[in-house]
């Protein structure tokens, strides 16, 4: 998913049609957001990292 998340980006970016790219995304994001609706219903009940974690854990790159 992070990969078409930075394909949507560049095209925006670079002014570029990213309405293919960005339907694939909506899509991704439904199947996941079905995917912990289902380990919800299973009995799920642990704290899912959200996108300030991601952010948290990602490793700094050199030159930054």
């Amino acid at each position: 998913m992070a990969n078409v998340e930075v394909s949507v980006r560049d095209l925006v970016n670079r002014d570029r049609d990213c309405s293919e790219q960005a339907l694939a995304q909506m899509e991704l994001r439904r199947k996941i957001n079905l995917l912990i609706g289902e380990w919800k219903a299973a009995g799920g009940g642990d704290v899912l990292p959200d996108i300030r974690d991601r952010v948290r854990l990602r490793p700094v790159k050199e030159g930054r």
